[in-house]
């Protein structure tokens, strides 16, 4: 089983990336037979407005933050896009076979385009054909994804397919989907009808994985609840999206369920609650942030370990781009 997933470096790391993808890669790089690879997604960051000063030291801090949350450079390989030229050399041959037609129908494009779609970049445009290089370059097996890069996933599957069939071969892999448990989705602290984002303007929003114990303990007071007690069941949570996030998040930091978390606090206010939920919070994200804070004050370490990771990932890309090369044609 061969993992590829990967985040942008675009400002910190928080709760939402944590819970939902960044503690799943570490159980899956201790999985029987698997082997992993992290990378930061620098060409993807680019594809939207950026700081050109700041992306190297983004790219150090994402690194930090995988190992700091569990990703062991000794088990996996940490690497970063950019360095590894086959994602792009590749990403340029699927684009050659990749309909206009299904990109158009990426949604992630229509909700970051927005009303200025003409405007857009191609990178933009294109995103989904160099997320399909990403993984097929590895000829990955399993992608870790999240509801909103599961239409992503399919076309690189449709694209692999493509591939394949136009060139009577069975070079390129169609990934699977891989699920790590109930995935959790989190939501932001000030409207949990909106996912968290690292590009919500309001801090309030997030809880970054290099914030200290009284901001999470302040940023989990002001959160969004309602007037209401904590109900018994999870379905008389529905339409109350602030409690049911703030549900949600206690159960991922605890691993247990919803319905264990609602058992111990049924009936009791958010004045109990919201303590109890920061404390635990401030429990699992305290030694990353500490560890965090380490590895940045050491970036010639970071950099030692990005640099072993892409000559993996390179290794093996290149063995890949050159079977894909000879299958179409191309002299060598």
């Amino acid at each position: 089983m061969r993992i590829l997933s990967g985040m942008q470096p675009t400002s910190h790391l928080h709760l939402g990336n944590y819970l939902g993808a960044l503690r799943n890669w570490v159980k899956l790089q201790d999985e029987p037979d698997s082997e992993c690879f992290y990378m930061v997604a620098d060409l993807h960051a680019i594809t939207q407005d950026y700081d050109p000063e700041g992306l190297a030291q983004a790219t150090r801090e994402i690194a930090a933050a995988f190992i700091a949350g569990g990703v062991d450079p000794a088990q996996s390989s940490i690497f970063v896009q950019s360095s590894v030229t086959a994602h792009s050399e590749l990403m340029w041959l699927l684009s050659t076979m990749t309909q206009m037609g299904k990109l158009e129908r990426m949604t992630q494009f229509k909700d970051k385009a927005g009303k200025n779609a003409e405007r857009a970049g191609l990178g933009l445009f294109a995103y989904p054909v160099l997320m399909a290089a990403d993984i097929l370059i590895y000829k990955a097996t399993h992608v870790p994804v999240g509801e909103d890069q599961k239409q992503h996933l399919e076309l690189s599957r449709d694209i692999a397919a493509t591939f394949n069939t136009k060139y009577k071969t069975e070079t390129l892999i169609q990934p699977e989907p891989y699920i790590v448990g109930e995935a959790t989705r989190v939501m932001s602290l000030q409207d949990g009808s909106k996912k968290m984002s690292k590009s919500d303007p309001s801090e309030k929003s997030r809880i970054n994985m290099t914030d200290d114990a009284d901001t999470i303990a302040k940023k989990i007071k002001k959160a969004q609840t309602d007037p209401e007690p904590l109900p018994e069941t999870v379905e008389e949570l529905e339409g109350r999206v602030g409690a049911l996030n703030l549900v949600t998040i206690y159960a991922a930091l605890a691993e247990v369920s919803r319905a264990e978390v609602l058992t111990q606090y049924a009936g009791k206010g958010w004045g109990e609650f919201k303590p109890a939920l920061a404390d635990l919070a401030v429990e699992m994200l305290a030694p990353m942030t500490e560890r965090m804070n380490q590895l940045m004050d050491d970036p010639l370490e970071i950099d030692k370990i990005l640099v072993a990771g892409n000559e993996k990932a390179h290794q093996i890309t290149q063995k890949t781009l050159k079977e894909v090369q000879e299958t179409m044609g191309f002299w060598k």
